[in-house]
């Protein structure tokens, strides 16, 4: 070799820079990355060698940047067609990808400058990858060294959540930006440190700020500091004044609230683009089915709508974004938001939210509502930009044919229970008449827009053990291909993978400041907020389990109060 190593991989760092500066992942700037094959001495027989100098370079320095063993890596090229792509391979059986022999022997083959410059340009891409927010450092779990080996549970529940709290700190949280004078007294960083502990305590601005008037705490400002930065990151940019639902109605009476909802929802879909990234690198999506479920939770609202009920008079002021709603058998009123979740064996991250408006009894005939379709689309569609999904799952709520018409454009399958089959009653009573047949389906239903079939579904008939079920028995309803009726079991039961939403929705809440207030902006990013705390608690969860191979839908490891209370701690220790 006549080349000096050291500039080789000084020209392969700097084209890597470059690709660092518009690309998002890792993958994507080696496939890209100009490799001088020429300046690479491999000894292995070029005519009986199964892969090629580029592409096995291309793998090896995937694994350094990484940290990963050559067994690992084997095992991921066999499941992940995206880092196959990224390494020129020209294969489509990934079966027939190197093998951790294939990997060990190329490297031995190398020459000494060869390995020099693999090293070399190892080091520098990191960096540069690091420097540009491509890689997260090493936040992505790893096979244990020696040394992790032996490391206890505890120690590594310590490790990935203080992993977890650095990404907080570094690329979660500064995206929520107050849009303060640069002079601004009090921080964002200690603006969030408050919300965390108010998060931490179940308790409201006014108790935090209380707390910290009495500590003589310089960190905690007052209550109403608090809360006029909090809305600001949900304030349009174009607006200062607290903004009503009146200020969005268009000639349509249809509110423009999607104006606060970007506001907030930008915020919130970087910090959930970084979060996911920081798990990508080793896995998840590639690999394994993904799911996702769309259900809708509510944030009680316990003032009277009405100033005289009786006479069909509502209040003039209540607040519009306030919905009816029944549970448990009362009728109750609330803000209310919809979500989508990963479910199943992924880390149950919120992907997207939604804010949801319905008509209600104390309010005029035609009032304003969002369609369950259009908030649907618009929860596929922020997914989507983060995650390739193969299923979405719905509660009863979504049975509309322009919802699953949606995600039947898209590719995707989805399963859905039936609120009410009164049609389908005398099926369910022909399964119950059958000596021995327990279930049924109903093949090729069409499933009809504006008067014309958009797509066909199969329709399920399984026994249910919910009390309110007619004749013990629930429909659902899939456009998954063909279902024999003894696959109906373990396709229903896939539906139970969307437990993970009451948990979620509940630990939401018990995250959400106590507050009376009826500005909109506050309420939606109160609600934003807390999930975002909670998909940080479950990403480490997700990242103790899996370096401990632990079930990842088993119980959490660390509580999420704990989690909460150490984030509000590491903001303030380190902001």
């Amino acid at each position: 070799m006549t080349s000096d190593p050291s500039a080789v991989a000084e020209s392969i760092v700097v084209h890597a820079e470059t690709l660092c500066e518009r690309e998002d992942h890792l993958w994507d700037v080696i496939r890209q990355l100009s490799i001088p094959v020429d300046d690479l001495e491999d000894a292995r027989d070029q005519n009986k060698a199964d892969f090629e100098t580029d592409e096995m370079f291309r793998t090896l320095l995937f694994k350094g940047i990484q940290g990963i063993s050559q067994n690992e890596l084997a095992q991921r090229l066999g499941r992940e067609p995206t880092l196959v792509k990224s390494f020129h391979f020209d294969i489509t059986d990934l079966e027939k990808t190197p093998t951790q022999q294939q990997l060990s022997y190329t490297h031995g083959k190398f020459s000494e400058d060869t390995q020099e410059i693999l090293n070399r340009t190892v080091a520098g891409v990191r960096q540069v990858a690091l420097d540009h927010n491509v890689v997260r450092e090493g936040l992505v779990p790893a096979v244990p060294t020696e040394d992790e080996e032996s490391q206890s549970t505890s120690e590594y529940k310590k490790e990935k959540a203080q992993k977890t709290l650095t990404l907080a700190r570094k690329h979660v949280i500064p995206e929520f930006d107050t849009h303060r004078a640069a002079h601004k007294t009090y921080s964002d960083e200690v603006i969030l440190d408050m919300f965390a502990s108010i998060c931490a305590n179940n308790g409201s601005a006014h108790s935090e700020a209380e707390y910290g008037w009495l500590t003589d705490d310089d960190l905690t400002c007052d209550d109403s500091t608090f809360l006029r930065a909090i809305k600001k990151i949900a304030t349009p940019e174009d607006s200062d004044d607290q903004l009503t639902f009146e200020d969005f109605e268009d000639d349509d009476s249809m509110p423009e609230i999607d104006r606060i909802r970007d506001a907030v929802m930008t915020a919130f879909n970087a910090a959930t683009e970084n979060i996911i990234n920081s798990i990508r690198g080793d896995d998840p999506f590639d690999s394994r089915e993904t799911v996702a479920a769309i259900d809708i939770t509510h944030e009680q609202f316990h003032v009277w709508p009405w100033e005289d009920k009786e006479a069909g008079v509502a209040k003039p002021d209540y607040p519009k974004m306030v919905s009816g709603y029944k549970k448990d058998g009362e009728y109750k009123r609330g803000y209310k938001y919809a979500t989508i979740t990963l479910v199943g064996d992924h880390a149950p991250i919120v992907l997207g939210i939604e804010p949801v408006k319905e008509d209600s009894t104390w309010e005029r005939d035609g009032s304003p509502s969002y369609s369950k379709a259009d908030l649907v689309s618009r929860l596929l569609d922020r997914a989507e930009q983060f995650v390739d999904l193969d299923m979405v799952m719905f509660d009863r709520g979504f049975y509309a044919n322009r919802v699953y018409a949606d995600v039947d454009e898209r590719g995707l399958t989805y399963l859905s229970p039936v609120p009410q089959y009164e049609d389908d009653l005398a099926a369910i009573q022909d399964i119950q008449a059958h000596p021995t047949a327990d279930k049924a389906v109903k093949h090729d239903v069409p499933l009809g827009i504006d008067g014309d079939v958009h797509h066909k579904a199969e329709f399920l008939y399984t026994p249910s053990t919910s009390d309110d079920a007619d004749g013990k028995y629930a429909v659902f309803v899939t456009n998954q291909d063909r279902v024999e009726p003894k696959e109906i079991g373990s396709v229903v039961n896939g539906y139970s993978r969307r437990w993970d939403i009451e948990n979620q929705y509940k630990s939401v809440k018990d995250f959400l400041p106590k507050t009376s207030s009826t500005d909109y902006r506050l309420r939606l990013c109160n609600f934003a907020l807390s999930t975002l705390i909670y998909n940080l608690w479950r990403l480490t969860d997700y990242l103790i389990k899996v370096a401990l191979d632990e079930p990842i839908r088993s119980p959490p490891v660390i509580t999420a109060k704990t989690f909460v209370r150490a984030l509000g701690d590491f903001l303030r220790e380190f902001g």
